[in-house]
């Protein structure tokens, strides 16, 4: 399935306003060969990253497999903002850290430095109009908003400013919301429940513009290219409504067969009619076929309304 996502009054009353999110953090890298030595070690092509732009990003092991996923920003021409979850900074940054050696590069933690916020709806338009959906902009060169795929149609941007500085203007909208958002944009934020479990594909990346195929090496690679062109991709990412609790990192069975899990929860989030969204990575044949699935346990809560709400690009 990858049929659009159909909102609801009840989702889109959830999803207006403006959300702090102290549970993602930032990695900046500086130096003259910041975008080098970032180019070598992530999925995008991070060279191609414009100043004031942002995208979309992976950092993979040796299999291929994603250890975090970032929205990388470039605040300047030796300056990037790496935004991921706040539970794999700490790994993430001593990861990245070993691969240095001699590069004129600068890693460190900004979070403190720096405040994020998340705006949904009309809150991105008192900032700023218009803004594309693989850009980012801000009202100086201490500021990035950088927009994100839509929820259920509602328009989504991340805004990134310094510490102690005003935050946006709008209505409060609660980190549970915020997340529930991110969930039903389908983009997945790889957290230390899920990190190592999958390929870029798996989480959809290279159909919303994560991965490039054109760069040059980077850990994992080879495997990640291999999987795209031998049509290895067996598993994808799925939005789907739980009915009951879920969490990142659980197993998903088919109903009644206690023998395997047929899928993993890669993110999950309250939903503002009760039990859970998610994002599932789950066997294609599995979907298509309509297996009943549940969560947790084979007789555990129901996962249904399974979609993908953006098309998977064949044309890489």
């Amino acid at each position: 399935m990858s049929e659009p996502l159909c909102p609801s009054p009840a989702t889109a009353a959830a999803l207006a306003g403006v959300a702090a999110l102290p549970h993602l953090g930032v990695i900046r890298a500086q130096g003259e060969q910041a975008a080098a030595f970032l180019q070598s070690q992530l999925t995008q092509d991070v060279a191609a990253i414009a100043r004031g732009q942002a995208r979309l990003a992976g950092l993979c092991n040796a299999k291929g497999r994603l250890l975090a996923s970032f929205i990388a920003g470039r605040r300047a021409d030796d300056e990037f903002w790496l935004v991921c979850s706040r539970d794999l900074l700490a790994p993430t940054l001593k990861k990245l850290s070993m691969y240095v050696l001699r590069a004129k590069v600068r890693l460190s933690d900004a979070s403190s430095e720096l405040q994020l916020y998340g705006l949904v709806g009309d809150a991105i338009n008192a900032v700023a109009a218009g803004a594309g959906p693989s850009s980012a902009s801000g009202p100086d060169d201490t500021h990035l908003l950088v927009p994100l795929p839509p929820a259920d149609g509602a328009a989504r941007a991340l805004w990134i400013g310094p510490a102690g500085s005003a935050p946006p203007p709008g209505p409060i909208l609660s980190a549970e919301r915020w997340d529930f958002a991110a969930v039903r944009s389908g983009v997945a934020t790889v957290t230390a429940p899920v990190a190592g479990a999958f390929v870029p594909q798996m989480l959809n990346h290279e159909s919303v513009d994560g991965v490039s195929f054109k760069k040059g090496c980077y850990p994992g690679q080879e495997v990640v290219a291999r999987s795209q062109f031998r049509g290895a991709i067996k598993r994808r990412a799925y939005v789907g409504h739980v009915d009951g609790p879920a969490q990142a990192g659980q197993d998903v069975f088919a109903a009644g067969d206690a023998r395997e899990p047929v899928g993993v929860i890669a993110q999950a989030a309250e939903a503002p009619q009760g039990g859970t969204a998610v994002i599932a990575v789950l066997r294609s044949e599995d979907v298509a076929a309509g297996l009943e699935l549940r969560v947790g346990a084979p007789e555990g809560p129901r996962l249904q309304e399974l979609a993908i709400p953006y098309p998977l690009r064949e044309d890489l």
